[in-house]
């Protein structure tokens, strides 16, 4: 996306998105200028650490795709995608639709650029609706009358936070997000959930990478432990292979295999409700 081209009323295109950082990384081309400027920054800072976040990022959309066939494939057919970003190849409903009839999929982004792109993808597509919302409040997202009139909540469904928490810096905010979210899954329902992790690497690397999203609309990212994350499936059940970097989590190729926790990337995990 060029700066010549019209910009969405509500964006700056000279502050980066995160959702458009992502899209560059993915090889995309909704972005602009001071998009590609910061994730450029992020990649040679990548490079520094022997790290490629383009491959993060290609690896995390891979674990997103496989998390939602393997619940489609049994039998869960309603799914809320918050922090979805901008679409790509692969989305929630498109994996879905290969398994189940009819999914219902609910979209959720706060950035009007990627809900301009969501809806208009989805317009002849009865199933699939994209709406305004918050990761912070996840109550409000729950309660917005679209996704009430959408999702059926006394069924089992999944929530996929994929690589969005670690956008939210306080630690006591980021578990009191999950807890909301655990509040209200039902019997059956699942949590699909990745994030940053910081791994052994070069502290001094990690720090500039932090420097550069504190300048994005996020204002920030945060890498957090092992503990962290399993704090957030607390009562339920992780499927295996438990939390592992995404690149582990089922691959295509057999999964049963040692899992490095040395290298920085993101982690994956996905939990039910028994």
């Amino acid at each position: 996306m060029e700066g010549a081209r019209r910009v969405p009323a509500g964006i700056d295109p000279n502050v980066p998105s995160v959702a458009r950082m992502y899209d560059y990384y993915l090889g995309g081309k909704d972005n602009f200028a001071a998009d590609r400027e910061a994730a450029e920054k992020i990649i040679a800072l990548g490079r520094e650490v022997g790290g490629d976040a383009r491959e993060i990022a290609r690896e995390n959309r891979g674990f997103l795709r496989r998390a939602v066939r393997l619940l489609a494939r049994s039998g869960i057919g309603q799914f809320i995608d918050i922090g979805a970003g901008l679409p790509t190849q692969e989305n929630v409903h498109q994996v879905a639709e290969r398994h189940i009839a009819d999914p219902r999929v609910v979209y959720v982004d706060n950035d009007p650029v990627v809900l301009n792109h969501a809806r208009a993808l989805l317009a002849d597509n009865r199933t699939t609706i994209a709406v305004s919302g918050d990761l912070r409040e996840p109550k409000a997202i729950f309660d917005d009358p679209a996704v009430r009139a959408h999702i059926d909540f006394t069924r089992p469904f999944a929530v996929l936070m994929v690589a969005v928490l670690h956008f939210v810096s306080d630690d006591e905010e980021a578990a009191r997000i999950v807890d909301q979210v655990r509040e209200r899954l039902v019997p059956g329902s699942h949590l699909v959930l990745t994030h940053a992790y910081q791994g052994t690497r070069d502290e001094a690397a990690v720090s500039c990478g932090k420097q550069v999203y504190s300048g994005t609309s996020a204002g920030g990212v945060a890498t957090r432990d092992l503990s962290h994350l399993e704090s957030y499936f607390a009562g339920l059940d992780l499927l295996k292979p438990g939390i592992v970097p995404v690149q582990a989590w089922r691959p295509e190729v057999p999964w049963d295999v040692p899992v490095d926790f040395t290298g920085f990337g993101i982690l994956g995990a996905v939990g039910c409700v028994i």
